[in-house]
This record gives structure tokens, C-alpha cells and sequence, in this order.
């Protein structure tokens, strides 16, 4: 093929410089991009190229990474567990019971280094983290409560940590709690996976009793009870804790110096009711018994209140809870409500925990409200409303707790229920004479394959016959418009 350069000269002297040079520019970037793409597929530093390519979508990407659109696990929890070298000796096996090695992330934040008696440290414990020293600070003189501020500062410290550590890109959630706080990991999991963790959330609870909402703040989640944080937020409020610290050195109370900090960056609390800070005195079986629609994520305050099953310590009663809750924590201390028409009998399951029968039917807006076996803190009352303990015999429950849980593969879970004490009270003469007296054990069947649906309750069927000192009920879905009452 022949080229007439004549023409091609005089074509070009039509062109301008402007035109020439941009036209040069785009030839040049066409052979350089053509270049590199030849390379990076057959060049050793591919992966290298791909490190770069990856990073700088995690920057830019709101999917990638830490701010991955899929489901949330366990494992993108880090736990802030605050505690202190007095407590630990009686707290601990409180953490254990809930705690899973190798599985659970995170770490418990004490005031002072483990003496030798803590020493070797076990590994069915949180690592333990000893906080800084709060006295090498200039505002140190003024902090009211410096102890207190120990816990708040304790957030930007777990951060640290993890970014320290390169461990953060996929944290979605920090949770703080106490060394006395019960969680219960998968209904965390499941309630903390319906909020967007790329957003800015504080998420936990009030008081169950007035006066301390009233003394400190209705707006304010309890720490004891345990809080979430987004990661989203976190971020942004690493940067600023000290200085909130510097602006309210007078507060006396972690929590609420994390609520106004919280609330300084304009993010409030967003209430979840399975949280529980327990400001309760005495026996709490009535609040257990009748527990919220919604899953259980925490206990607190167990030195303060009862051991929660009869004939066994503290620490016996939190170890018998978990074993039901190994075996369905989806269900534990869900409220179930069923009737045995033939005896005029209501059945009340707080799964996992207690069975009560009542000698009279009575609707689910009656059972739902908790007994009033407890007291509150303070005189104001509680922020819920309870049904007062009532020796009429038709009102009056027979009780009974946990005794065995048993699994048969994957089909079933056998819960099993003995009676906590006599009631000794006469039979209930207005509805047919129909003692309960006679039972003794109450069984209780569950589905064992998958999780209750959080926010859906159950119904359940009763089978017994008169005479037996056992009563049999089987849980299942409710029918469409079925009435409990």
C-alpha cells in the first residue's frame, strides 16, 4: 500500500497546534494504557496491583470490607467488658458463662495488672486489658469520679487497640457492658443485624425502675445493661472523647457522660427491650416469667437481686440458664400462653425458665404483665406495669422451674419443669374445682431446627389427663386469628 506524503503534509498544515498537541496526548495515553493493561496480566506483581486496587475500593466503596452489605455475625462484634481487680474475684464466673473462647472477640478492661492468684490467666476468660493510667492527665485534679471516667475512656482504648492491631476492617459493632452483664450472643447478632451499621447508632436501654431514670436520665442507656455502637460512629467519636471528657470532668456517672457525649454529636439512644439493666431488689422470677416480646440480650445486676432458680447460688443459676440457652437461645424467657379448657386451666412458659398454671382463664393482656415478686430502686416505682401477688386462689400460679433440657437430634427440644414450692392454697371453687395440686412436672416440647422468629409469639396445646402428675405442652404457630383468652 502506498502513502502520498504530499497530501498527507498538506492535510496537516490544516491542523492547529492546539489540535496537533491534544492529539499527540491521546496517542500517548492509548499506547501507556494499552502498556499497562499487557503487564498487569502477565506481570509478578499482579497481586501487588490487586492489594492497591482492593484498598482504594475500601476506601471509596460503602460495600466493601467493614461496610459489607452481608448478614452480621458473631464475629463482628467487639466486646468492652469493664471491670475491676475487687470484682473480679466473684465476677468472673459470670463472664465465663457466656463468653466463647476463640469465638467471641473483644476483651475485659481492668483498673489494675492481675495479681498472682488471677495468674495463669485462662483462656475461658476474656484477654484482659489493664487500662491507662487516667493520673498522668492534667484535668486528673478535677475529675469528679475518676473511676467512672475510667469505663467511658475505656471505648477509645478498645479502638486503639483494634486498629493498633489491624483488626478493625470488618468491626461493625462495639458493645460495652459490665463484668457483672450476661449477654446472650446469637439475639444479639440477630437484633443488631436490622440496623444499618454504616450509620450513626447508640442502642441499649433505660432503667426498669423510675427513680434512677429520673435521677440521671430517661434518655440515657444504663451501661450495665449493655450498649451498642456502630462502627460508623465509633469512627467519629474516637476523635472526640477526650475532649468530652475536658468539657463534664464533674459527672459521677459513665453513662451518662457517654449519653451526653453521644448526644453532643447528636445521636440518641435507640431503645431495645431486650436489653436489661435489672434496678430490681428481691426476687425477679416475676420479671423472667413474663419477659418482653423480643429477644433476650441481657441480664446485670445479679449480686443485687436473688439467685433467679430456687436451691442454687448465683452462679449456679446463670450456668442453668445458659444450658437452655445452648439449646434455643431464640427462645429463652419467651412468653407462651396456652389453655386446658376441660379444667379451666391457663398455662403460662417462660421458655427455658419457669411454667406457670393458673386455676381460671385469663387473657394474654393479663399474663403478659409480670407478677410483682421483686422491688423497685428507689420509692418511685417501676416503668412497667406489674400484677400485684394476689392470694386468691383463682389468680394465684402454681410455679415451676427449669429442671432438664433435653435435644433429640434436630426435630425436638424437651424442656422439663418442677414445682418450685407448694402453693397451699385451696382449689379455685369458681371455675369447677379443678386442682392443679396434683402436678408435679410439666414437659414441654419445642421445634428443634431453626430459630424462633423474633417478634412473633407461639401458641401451644395442652395434653393432660385428670389424675397425672404430669401436663404435657407443644409448642407451635399460632393459627391465623387465633384468640388467646
Amino acid at each position: 500500500m502506498s502513502i502520498n506524503l504530499g497530501s498527507a503534509q498538506q492535510n496537516i498544515r490544516h491542523f492547529s497546534p492546539g489540535i496537533l498537541w491534544k492529539s499527540l496526548v491521546i496517542f500517548t495515553l492509548i499506547l501507556v494504557f494499552s502498556h499497562s493493561l499487557i503487564f498487569y496480566n502477565y506481570s509478578p506483581y499482579k497481586r501487588s496491583a490487586d492489594i492497591l486496587m482492593s484498598f482504594v475500593e475500601h476506601k471509596i466503596s460503602p460495600t466493601a470490607d467493614n461496610f459489607s452489605n452481608s448478614p452480621t455475625n458473631i464475629g463482628h462484634i467487639v466486646f468492652v467488658i469493664l471491670g475491676s481487680i475487687n470484682s473480679l474475684r466473684y465476677r468472673k464466673p459470670y463472664i465465663e458463662a457466656w463468653w466463647r473462647e476463640n469465638i467471641t472477640r473483644g476483651n475485659l478492661w481492668l483498673d489494675e495488672f492481675p495479681t498472682k492468684k488471677f495468674l495463669p490467666w485462662p483462656s475461658s476468660s476474656p484477654p484482659f486489658r489493664v487500662n491507662q493510667d487516667l493520673r498522668k492527665w492534667e484535668i486528673y485534679p478535677k475529675l469528679a469520679k475518676p473511676g467512672q471516667i475510667r469505663m467511658f475512656h475505656s471505648i477509645l482504648e478498645a479502638i486503639q487497640i483494634e486498629n493498633a492491631t489491624n483488626s478493625n476492617k470488618d468491626v461493625r459493632w462495639y458493645v460495652m457492658g459490665d463484668d457483672d452483664t450476661l449477654f446472650f450472643q446469637e439475639n444479639l447478632v440477630e437484633v443488631l443485624g436490622k440496623y444499618d451499621h454504616t450509620k450513626y447508632y447508640y442502642i441499649g436501654t433505660n432503667s426498669e425502675s423510675v427513680s434512677p431514670n429520673h435521677g440521671i436520665s430517661f434518655d440515657m442507656g444504663f451501661g450495665g445493661a449493655g450498649y451498642a455502637l456502630s462502627y460508623a460512629f465509633v469512627e467519629v467519636l474516637a476523635s472526640k472523647i477526650e475532649g468530652c471528657i475536658e468539657r463534664y470532668p464533674h459527672f459521677h456517672f459513665s453513662s451518662f457522660l457517654s449519653h451526653i457525649c453521644f448526644a453532643d454529636l447528636g445521636v440518641d439512644l435507640t431503645i431495645e427491650k431486650g436489653f436489661h439493666q435489672i434496678d430490681l431488689q428481691g426476687d425477679i422470677s416475676g420479671l423472667l416469667s413474663s419477659h418482653p416480646n423480643s429477644p433476650l440480650i441481657s441480664l446485670h445486676h445479679f449480686d443485687y437481686v436473688y439467685p433467679i432458680f430456687p436451691f442454687k447460688s448465683r452462679s449456679e443459676s446463670i450456668n442453668h440458664l445458659m444450658t437452655a440457652a445452648k439449646s434455643d437461645e431464640s427462645r429463652l424467657l419467651q412468653q407462651t400462653i396456652c389453655y386446658h379448657r376441660q379444667s379451666n386451666w391457663s398455662f403460662s412458659l417462660s421458655w427455658g425458665y419457669s411454667a406457670h398454671i393458673y386455676e381460671s382463664i385469663f387473657p394474654r393482656s393479663f399474663l403478659r404483665k409480670p407478677l410483682q415478686t421483686f422491688r423497685p430502686w428507689g420509692r418511685a416505682g417501676f416503668m412497667f406495669n406489674t400484677r400485684q401477688l394476689n392470694k386468691n386462689p383463682c389468680e394465684a400460679p402454681h410455679v415451676f422451674f427449669l429442671e432438664t433440657v433435653e435435644r433429640f437430634k434436630e426435630e425436638q427440644v424437651v424442656t422439663n419443669y418442677t414445682r418450685g414450692r407448694p402453693r397451699n392454697m385451696p382449689v379455685c371453687s369458681e371455675n369447677g374445682n379443678h386442682s392443679a395440686d396434683l402436678i408435679s412436672k410439666i414437659r414441654v416440647f419445642s421445634p428443634g431446627k431453626g430459630r424462633k422468629e423474633a417478634g412473633r409469639i407461639e401458641c401451644c396445646d395442652v395434653e393432660y389427663e385428670e389424675g397425672r402428675e404430669m401436663a404435657d405442652v407443644k409448642l407451635r404457630a399460632c393459627m391465623k386469628g387465633e384468640k388467646l383468652a
